[in-house]
Order: structure tokens, then C-alpha cells, then sequence
């Protein structure tokens, strides 16, 4: 079976690089069957895929230890959920998730576009293809999947003891479909800039694809950071790892292009500027994929050195290369109808919040790349740490933050005075009330008390934006108060869709904004010994151990936890000691630590079993993190948002098809 898996690679390689240079050629000289020929070479090619996935997974449920990505990844006592997604756990597998994922995407394109865009199709085929044959060549050449072993060793490594998580079956695949699915718009508009059909067409197909690129890419961020804050013990979820960034900045210049696209569908404006966002998002998946694939950085979350590296690089380079002539030298043709008629109108502050997003992007390449530079420009590698991103970041994003805020109220085209008066009096009062709210509760300081009130704003205008919608359809008698909300989201699924993100990005800054007055301890601890953290006191009560299976050995600690002299209950960190394998059978101990949450939505109390010492004492550390629980549920806000803006809608397919059979 793994020698099938490995020629399906092979093969579909040889189909790939095929359908990457004849629907260029077909297209050319008007035959037709050579680009329907490479429409169903994307399909041979996910069908190969699919059956060396299904023998790599085959691989791992059944042992398979003479493959050396099975022996690093796997062993006989590692559960059959942790198997499958050991599948992803190291670079061969994510290579080959990540191309099958692609593979299934671009038939999923094939058959929507089956009977329109045919002026773009071929291109688009091709650009697929093309990023098809760099994951093609990686798995055959450069890190081959199917790599054997020396010798047959009886048991394998084992999988890293971090990556024993629930959060690696989800996170991992969610993120990597967000940075597919981006490749997606990008061969549309290349394939648009290839074929000068320079209309919206090529925005108005991809839509649905962008948002559910962001989307998953959302989610594969805000996943990560959950994982991070219960499983790697440090009491935080987001540390500006160079990993992290690297999957942040193209969530940042995507969340740049959502926003101007709209732009040029309302008035055929920043057509430029979007294929530079749209080409710069996939750039950055393919950097930020290169980033943790080089050897260049120092993370939990990279693959270590390896060759593969050099092979992304030299795509960025032809891509970034490719991207910048096409654009340039349809500079004439990419020129809007329309210019910027003020500087106070919506056009504008959608400018002005691509302008923020993007800085915010170089400010995140600038602070992880700087260590690099340094060291080569001064032979000295000079860290950016936490405090550089949070000084810059903190204002961008509250000043992002606003702007979402302030756009639906400003007019298109210009604003009036009239205009502002009748749309920010009712959001300002709620705000100024709700702003002294947050003095009077204890928040003092400036930072977090700016961020608390531009929260509320946002909400404000949001919330009295759909009362607004609610009681026109209410006008008429007709509707009563659900229904109208009902069918007011219904029947504008995408602004109303919008509206819900907004509102999941509100929630998410209110967790942000908490983690300001974060406050942590730490005690060694004897059985009765106690711990105070704010109203909380923890007593220590005793300790478990056992040894499930030969390679874990698994120390359970209780606590009781009262608050205010009240009792709420036991919490149990654990401390697990994993024993992977090494090939000549002896194995390397490796502590974790498995954090215990009590959570509410206004805090979180964090405990951490950190140590046991040679004193027979337990080290703890215990924490306070107030309103992270809203990040995550602005997260589900966002998804739901995300869901329903993308939800078909018939009226709006009957506009864009009458648009296309125009441009036709």
C-alpha cells in the first residue's frame, strides 16, 4: 500500500505540472478540449492524492513503523484519535493535507465554473496546477512521504507529549483550509489580470471563497490560542510567536481585502489596490508556510530545518515576481471610474481601515523577521519580544476597532452635518454613559479604559444600526418585532452577517482588553498548605499518581477552591511524564503540565501544577485572567456571522448573473 501511495504522488505530480502548461496552450489556440482536459486532470490529481492519504493513514493505524514519518510520529500505545492526527503532526503529512485539501478546492471551482467565466478558466486551472506542482515536488523530492526506515524498528518515537490534545485535531486542519482556500481568489485574479477581463466578475465568484478563507483562517488563529492557553501552561494564549504571526498577517491583509472589495463592487473603486491585497494575502500563507518550514525561527509550533525551505523561497520569489508584473503592466486598466470624493465620506474609512490592517501586517513581518536581519546584518541575533508588539499593536487594533465603529455611519460619497448628527447621537450618548459606567466599576487606567469605550461604541452604533432596520419593517404593521429582525438578517445576509462579526470582534477586544489586569502567584505546597489569589484561596489536598501505560506516568493534584470564604469546588492540574522512544530502545522523559480552569465570563481562575521538588513539596502557580471566556465567544459570533454572509442568496445570484451574461 505504501508503494501506491508513493507512485499516486509521483503521478499526479507528472498530471499537475500537465495541467499547469495546456490550458494556457488550449486557450491560446482556441482548443477547447486541451482546457477541458486539464479540468480533469485536477480531478486525476485529487483522486492520486486521496489514495496516498488513505495509505499514510492506513500507515499509521496499522504500526507501520518502516516508514520514517510513522516511526517520528507514532507509536503502538498512542490512541487512535491521536493517530489520525499525527497524520498532520509532522512537515510530509501537512504537505500532503494541505495539497489534497487544495486538490478538492479546485474541483469544487471546476464544477461551479463548468458553464461561465470561461474566458478565465483556463488561466485559472493553470494557476492552481502550478501551485500544485510545489507541493508535488515537495512530497516526491524533497520530503518524501513515504520515506522508508533503515531497519524496522519494533515501536515508534511517539507523538510530541504537546501535541496529545484535542486542539491538534482541529486547529492544525482549520488553518491550513483558511491558507488553501486563499489561493482560490488569487487565481481568479491572476487568471483576470492574464485574460485583461478586468471587470468585478472575478470578485463577485470568489466572494464566497474569501470570506470562507477568513473565516477559517479566524478560527485556525483563535483555535490556536485556546490550545496554546490550555495545554502549553504559561497562563496566556497569544505570544507573538513567529508562527503565530506568520498565520496573523495574512489574516490581516485578508480582513484588508474583505473590506475593499466592497469598494469596488458599490463604486468601482481601489481595483488596483485589491489585486495587490488579494496577491499579498497568498504570498503570505506561501511566506508564513516557508516561515515555519526553513529552520529559520525558533517556535514550538515550526518543523525544524529542513530543505524544504529553499524550495518555498524560490516560489515566493516567482510568485511575488509574477504578482508585480501582471499588475504593473495593467496599471492602465486597473484605473477605478470613480476617485475618493472626501475624506468624510465611507469610502474613506474603508481606505483608512486597509491603511491600519496593513500597517499593522508590516508591523508583525517587521518585529518577527528583525531577529533575523540582525543577525545578518550584525552577526547578532536581537530578539523582538511581547512588548515591542503590544506597544505598536495595541493602538492600531483600538483605532481599528473604532473605525468599524464609525463606518456605517458616515454616508457614502460625503458625509453632511445632518447626517452626523442624526446617526451619532443616539450611539455617543449610549457610549458616554457606558464610558462612565466603566470609571465608576474600577477601571482607571487609560489604555484599557479607551478600549472598554470604543467597545461600547461599537456596539452601540451596530446595535442601533438593526433597531433602525427592525423598525422600518415594523412600519408598515405587517411584521412584528422577530420576524422583522428575522427577515431584516434574512434578507440582507451579508451586511447583517457583517454586523455579527463586528460584534464577535467586540467581544474578542473585551477579552483582549482583560488581560490587562491579569495577576498570577506562586507557592511550593505541602497537603493543608494554602494559596490566596484576590478573593480565591486553593488548598492544597493530595496527590495521585499512576502509570496508565508503560510510556506515561500521570500526577494528578487536588485542590478545593472557595471564593469569598464560599466554596465552589475541586480543580485537578495534572503533571504527565511522556517517555518517547528513541530507535535503539532507550527514551527520553518529557514533562507536561495539564492546566485546571474554573471559568466565568468575568474570569478565569488558572492553575498550574508546575513542579513536584526533592522536598516532597508541589510547586503551583495560579492565575487570574479576567474576561477571556469573551474571546471565545466572539469566536462563535464571528463563525456565525461568517455563515450567514456567505449563505446563498437568490436575489443576489440573479444580479451577479445578469451582470455576468452583460459582461459576456
Amino acid at each position: 500500500m505504501n508503494e501506491i501511495g508513493e507512485y499516486s504522488l509521483i503521478i499526479a505530480l507528472a498530471i499537475s505540472v500537465y495541467s499547469a502548461i495546456v490550458p494556457v496552450i488550449g486557450e491560446k489556440n482556441g482548443v477547447k478540449s486541451m482546457v477541458k482536459s486539464s479540468e480533469y486532470a485536477l480531478l486525476a490529481i485529487f483522486g492520486l492524492h486521496t489514495i496516498a492519504s488513505i495509505a499514510l493513514l492506513r500507515a499509521f493505524m496499522t504500526n507501520d513503523f518502516s516508514l520514517e514519518y510513522v516511526y517520528s510520529y507514532s507509536s503502538i500505545e498512542l490512541a487512535p484519535f491521536y493517530k489520525m492526527s499525527a497524520f498532520w503532526a509532522g512537515q510530509k503529512g501537512s504537505l500532503l493535507l494541505w495539497a489534497w485539501i487544495l486538490g478538492l478546492f479546485s474541483i469544487i471551482v471546476v464544477i461551479q465554473n463548468r458553464n461561465k467565466n470561461r474566458k478565465l478558466m483556463p488561466y485559472v486551472t493553470s494557476m492552481l496546477s502550478v501551485v500544485l506542482v510545489l507541493f508535488g515536488t515537495l512530497m516526491v523530492f524533497a520530503s518524501p512521504v513515504f520515506g522508508k526506515m533503515p531497519a524496522m524498528p519494533p515501536d515508534g518515537h511517539g507523538l510530541n507529549p504537546m501535541l496529545q490534545n484535542p486542539g491538534m485535531i482541529f486547529h492544525p486542519p482549520t488553518l491550513y483550509v483558511g491558507f488553501v482556500a486563499f489561493t482560490i481568489p488569487f487565481a481568479f485574479a491572476m487568471a483576470a489580470l492574464l485574460s485583461n477581463q478586468l471587470g468585478d466578475i472575478w470578485i463577485r465568484t470568489t466572494r464566497r471563497w474569501t470570506i470562507f478563507a477568513w473565516l477559517f483562517l479566524t478560527f485556525g488563529n483563535l483555535l490556536g490560542a485556546n490550545w496554546a492557553y490550555v495545554e502549553l501552561g504559561w497562563g496566556g494564549y497569544w505570544a507573538w510567536d513567529p508562527v503565530e504571526n506568520a498565520s496573523f498577517m495574512p489574516w490581516l491583509t485578508g480582513t484588508a481585502y474583505l473590506h475593499s472589495v466592497m469598494i469596488q463592487e458599490k463604486k468601482n473603486m481601489l481595483r488596483t489596490w485589491n489585486m495587490v491585497l488579494v496577491a499579498l494575502t497568498f504570498i503570505l500563507t506561501i511566506f508564513g508556510t516557508f516561515l515555519t518550514r526553513s529552520g529559520m525561527i525558533s517556535s514550538v509550533h515550526s518543523f525544524g530545518e529542513t530543505t524544504v525551505g529553499m524550495y518555498f523561497l524560490v516560489f515566493l520569489f516567482m510568485i511575488i515576481i509574477f504578482s508585480a508584473y501582471l499588475i504593473i503592466t495593467r496599471l492602465p486598466l486597473l484605473r477605478g471610474e470613480h476617485e475618493l470624493d472626501s475624506i468624510i465620506s465611507r469610502e474613506a474609512s474603508f481606505l483608512f481601515n486597509n491603511l491600519l490592517l496593513i500597517g499593522a501586517a508590516f508591523t508583525v513581518f517587521w518585529g518577527t523577521m528583525f531577529p533575523m536581519i540582525s543577525e545578518l546584518v550584525r552577526g547578532e541575533k536581537i530578539t523582538v519580544g511581547p512588548p515591542f508588539f503590544n506597544m505598536v499593536m495595541v493602538p492600531i487594533g483600538i483605532t481599528l476597532l473604532l473605525l468599524t465603529g464609525i463606518c456605517p455611519l458616515i454616508a457614502w460619497r460625503k458625509a453632511s452635518v445632518k447626517n452626523f448628527k442624526k446617526n451619532f447621537l443616539t450611539p455617543g450618548l449610549l457610549t458616554l454613559a457606558g464610558s462612565i459606567t466603566v470609571v465608576v466599576m474600577g477601571v482607571h487606567d487609560f489604555l484599557p479604559w479607551i478600549s472598554f469605550t470604543v467597545c461600547i461604541f461599537v456596539g452601540a452604533t451596530i446595535s442601533t444600526e438593526i433597531m433602525r432596520g427592525v423598525f422600518a419593517r415594523m412600519s408598515g404593521g405587517k411584521e412584528s418585532f422577530g420576524r422583522a429582525a428575522l427577515n431584516l438578517f434574512w434578507k440582507n445576509k451579508r451586511r447583517y452577517g457583517g454586523y455579527i462579526i463586528h460584534i464577535g470582534v467586540v467581544f474578542a477586544f473585551i477579552g483582549f482588553t482583560g488581560s490587562h489586569f491579569n495577576q498570577e502567584t506562586e507557592a511550593s505546597m505541602r497537603p493543608g498548605d494554602k494559596l490566596t489569589i484576590k478573593d480565591y484561596t486553593l488548598t492544597y489536598y493530595n496527590l495521585k499518581q499512576t502509570q496508565p501505560k508503560e510510556t506515561l506516568v500521570h500526577t494528578e493534584a487536588t485542590l478545593l477552591v472557595e471564593k469569598g470564604g464560599e466554596k465552589i469546588g475541586y480543580i485537578m492540574p495534572e503533571r504527565n511524564t511522556y517517555f518517547l522512544k528513541n530507535i535503539d530502545g532507550s527514551s527520553n522523559p518529557q514533562p507536561t503540565s495539564e492546566v485546571a480552569i474554573h471559568t466565568t465570563y468575568a474570569e478565569d481562575l488558572y492553575v498550574i501544577f508546575a513542579s513536584m521538588n526533592e522536598d516532597g513539596t508541589a510547586t503551583f502557580k495560579a492565575h487570574i485572567n479576567p474576561l477571556v471566556k469573551w474571546i471565545w465567544l466572539g469566536t462563535l459570533l464571528m463563525g456565525l456571522g461568517g455563515i450567514l454572509a456567505m449563505w446563498p442568496d437568490r436575489r443576489e445570484r440573479k444580479r451577479f448573473e445578469a451582470r455576468h451574461t452583460a459582461a459576456s
